[in-house]
């Protein structure tokens, strides 16, 4: 029997996005950021990322990976644990309007 190869990335027609989430922890970072005072492309710089690619992060059209996230944190001089629990918190601002 052959050994299969292990091949990176996602299967092909498979997905990890999930509006809600990514919208949230958008939310959060450019809240975060403009608290700093921090201009979005500073921020990108400050991650190792390109400023198109942080834009979409804080408008929640992209699901940040974990090394993405802990880049992010670094930027913001803060934790990912920190960014998670903002995240959390606007989570459930948002599932608790629209129950209400």
């Amino acid at each position: 029997m052959q050994k299969r190869s292990i091949q990176r990335g996602r299967p092909t027609g498979t997905t990890t996005y999930e509006a809600e989430p990514a919208i949230a922890f958008g939310a959060v970072v450019r809240e975060e950021r403009t608290k700093q005072g921090i201009a979005q492309e500073t921020l990108a710089n400050l991650a190792g990322i390109e400023r198109s690619h942080m834009g979409k992060i804080e408008r929640g059209e992209h699901m940040p990976t974990l090394s993405l996230i802990l880049k992010v944190a670094r930027a913001l001089k803060c934790s990912s644990a920190q960014l998670m629990m903002l995240t959390e918190e606007r989570l459930k601002q948002v599932s608790s309007a629209s129950v209400s």
